[in-house]
């Protein structure tokens, strides 16, 4: 049983910066990929970022490249998204979500990913 639970939303201006954070309930780390998504009004969910729990390699889309830092905490057992140089269509809910990946497939869409924390509000205003 996989359990995320995400914080760390809220209000910020355009140009601000905000961390989000992943609490994740898991047992088995190999082979484990965590996302970033996010979803605002009207508008279909798309991917933000990923990290693969064993190495810590990233992947980032373009748009928020060179902003967005994704970066994990074994210890913790917390994933973060460190979010600057924010812009007002970065506002969105940011969900967390997990997948266990083969050596073919690396997840990126949502359908790619089972496990699913509730989400978090980023508003951005400017």
């Amino acid at each position: 049983q996989v359990q995320l639970v995400e914080s760390g939303g809220g209000l910020v201006q355009a140009g601000d910066s905000l961390r989000l954070s992943c609490a994740a309930s898991i047992r088995i780390f190999s082979r484990l990929a965590m996302g970033w998504f996010r979803q605002s009004p009207g508008k279909e969910r798309e991917f933000v970022a990923r990290i693969m729990w064993s190495g810590g390699s990233t992947y980032y889309a373009d748009s928020v490249k060179g902003r967005f830092t994704v970066s994990r905490d074994s210890a913790k057992n917390t994933v973060y998204l460190q979010m600057n140089s924010l812009k007002p269509e970065d506002t969105a809910v940011y969900y967390c979500a997990a997948a266990y990946y083969t050596d073919y497939v690396l997840p990126t869409t949502p359908a790619d990913y089972a496990y699913w924390g509730q989400g978090t509000q980023v508003t951005v205003s400017s």
